[in-house]
């Protein structure tokens, strides 16, 4: 312990001797990207591929905008059309807070250990690595939830759209959705793994393929709905509870709608060993990416408020095909272009499941390159030396979102439900952390900003807004959506990350400790500057 310890101690004068280094290094060139990365006291493994557009293409991809919706969108309706559009307009404006806080962070550290590294260095020394490790664990398993999540959604599109055919006489079960999502993760694997210039040139092609659905959707419906469109104050006015909660609380838990969407913005950050310029891409993806949905979001959803048929709520939330999104589209547009319909957005969530796969592959690197992964951190940290791809980190993340997605066979809906919140309440936790220890004493005398930044009070006023938000959905996404809780209804989202955050620091204490101490250079010889640095608190120390 007391050498562990010896290895954080100096850890309060690194950012500031980075940083201090790196407006030196020019960011608009590899090279100063590479520089950058070595100051911040890693080389460069992986290839830098990624241009600002398909920066934007990572996050974007991953929100997949109507394939997120048309997973989630039950969840908005069950507070009625009201509760739907303006839980979505006013949750969408806080999560552009915590995208504007992500980003200033991203700027001034741009790794793709990312949220956890911030909070070693931003953490007092007396609770740094432990904290870092919990960081690390629960990011690790948001978007390991957040995989699952979007290929069950991928599933229950397919099978969507095979009751469609067959006029509903096709039984979707659980299992099903299992086989479907397991097949997923399966050739997900398999495309992740390959070369990061072809993953790049993938993120432009997802976003063609999401801003075509969008279009799509929004000239096929309406026209094909004609004009008996539903009334302003049924969409804008009409709040219809499904939930045995009070009516003010539905619309509330509505937000999960939005909130599941407009996620996974880190995973910007977790490529930033990939981007060029990353200081100043990392900004424009994250933001860029929430606006766009956020905006596009809100018409989707007013349109799919308008086009319910008869204003019947509980018949698209009731509906055989699974789907209320697939529901709403048959009613628009008939059975052949809405089987049409529903290939193209299942389409579009399985481009969503690859982009995360790569982002969660990176986290998971990245962690085992500091030592952290526990057990198996020296195999997964290796990166294929051909294509300079962390191809045993892929196999690895796949392989625990097949374990996790067993939830799926639970009866009921409470199951799949759990792995929805489960990626919200993770990242939730990952995400406050590091801006909140920002906004400490501590943390604030040691921020130094990147590119991105609008000065102190603006800064604080928008990280205070970001860390109350945050711990408001983390509360959120625990609760059961019936007061009357049993096994089919129960949140498990709670079960799952208690245990694992509890776990994650049982094992720190009593073994990871001894190879976790916080980020770890990997540079060698040949690397350093002076040929001896070999810790990443020596790498600092020496830029002081």
């Amino acid at each position: 312990m007391n050498a562990v310890k010896s290895k954080t101690e100096d850890h309060i004068h690194h950012l500031a001797s980075i940083r201090s280094n790196v407006r030196e290094v020019d960011p608009l060139n590899n090279g100063g990207d590479v520089d950058l990365l070595n100051q911040i006291g890693y080389k460069q493994e992986l290839r830098r591929h990624y241009s600002t557009v398909q920066v934007f293409g990572i996050a974007f991809s991953i929100m997949g905008l109507l394939p997120s919706i048309s997973s989630v969108l039950s969840t908005g309706l069950a507070s009625g059309p009201a509760g739907l559009v303006w839980s979505w307009f006013i949750g969408g404006l806080f999560i552009l807070s915590v995208g504007t806080s992500m980003s200033i962070l991203g700027s001034a550290i741009p790794t793709s250990g990312g949220l956890y590294y911030y909070t070693n260095y931003y953490c007092p020394d007396s609770i740094r690595v432990p904290l870092s490790f919990l960081v690390a664990s629960a990011n690790s398993l948001g978007l390991i939830g957040g995989l699952c999540s979007i290929s069950y959604g991928f599933g229950v599109e397919v099978l969507s759209a095979v009751s469609i055919a067959r006029d509903g006489d096709f039984e979707i079960t659980n299992a099903k959705c299992y086989g479907i999502f397991a097949g997923s993760i399966i050739l997900n694997i398999l495309i992740a793994c390959s070369t990061t210039k072809h993953a790049a040139k993938l993120q432009t092609t997802s976003i063609v393929v999401n801003v075509f659905l969008v279009a799509l959707f929004l000239i096929a419906v309406p026209v094909g709905f004609k004009s008996d469109f539903n009334s302003a104050s049924f969409i804008f006015g009409n709040v219809q509870n499904a939930r045995d909660w009070s009516s003010g609380w539905s619309v509330i838990m509505s937000m999960q709608t939005v909130i599941w969407t407009i996620g996974a913005f880190d995973s910007v950050i977790h490529s930033s060993e990939e981007c060029k310029s990353a200081q100043k891409s990392i900004p424009w993806g994250i933001l860029g990416s929430i606006g766009a949905c956020w905006v596009l979001g809100w018409v989707i959803v007013i349109v799919c408020a308008a086009c319910i048929k008869d204003g019947d709520v509980s018949r698209v939330l009731q509906s055989d095909t699974g789907s209320a999104m697939a529901q709403i589209i048959y009613d628009a547009l008939g059975k052949r272009w809405a089987v049409a319909f529903m290939s193209l957005i299942a389409m579009g969530q399985y481009l969503m499941a690859i982009s995360i796969m790569i982002a969660l592959s990176r986290q998971i690197w990245a962690f085992a390159r500091d030592d952290g992964l526990p057990v198996v951190y020296k195999w997964v940290k290796v990166v294929n030396p051909t294509i300079k791809v962390p191809i045993r980190a892929t196999i690895f993340a796949g392989c625990m979102g097949l374990v996790l997605g067993l939830l799926v066979i639970i009866p009921g809906s409470a199951g799949a439900g759990a792995l929805f919140s489960l990626a919200v309440a993770s990242n939730t936790l990952a995400f406050a952390v590091p801006i909140l220890l920002v906004l400490l004493p501590y943390g604030r005398k040691k921020f130094i900003p990147g590119p991105f930044y609008f000065g102190k009070a603006l800064s604080t006023m928008i990280n205070t807004i970001t860390v109350c938000w945050l711990a408001f959905v983390f509360v959120l996404c625990m609760f059961p959506d019936s007061i009357a809780v049993n096994k089919e209804s129960m949140n498990y989202t709670v079960v799952i990350n208690m245990a694992v955050w509890v776990l994650s620091l049982v094992y720190y204490f009593v073994w990871g400790y001894k190879s976790y101490s916080g980020p770890k250079s990997n540079l060698d010889s040949s690397d350093s500057e002076d040929g001896s640095v070999h810790h990443i608190d020596e790498v600092f120390a020496e830029k002081a």
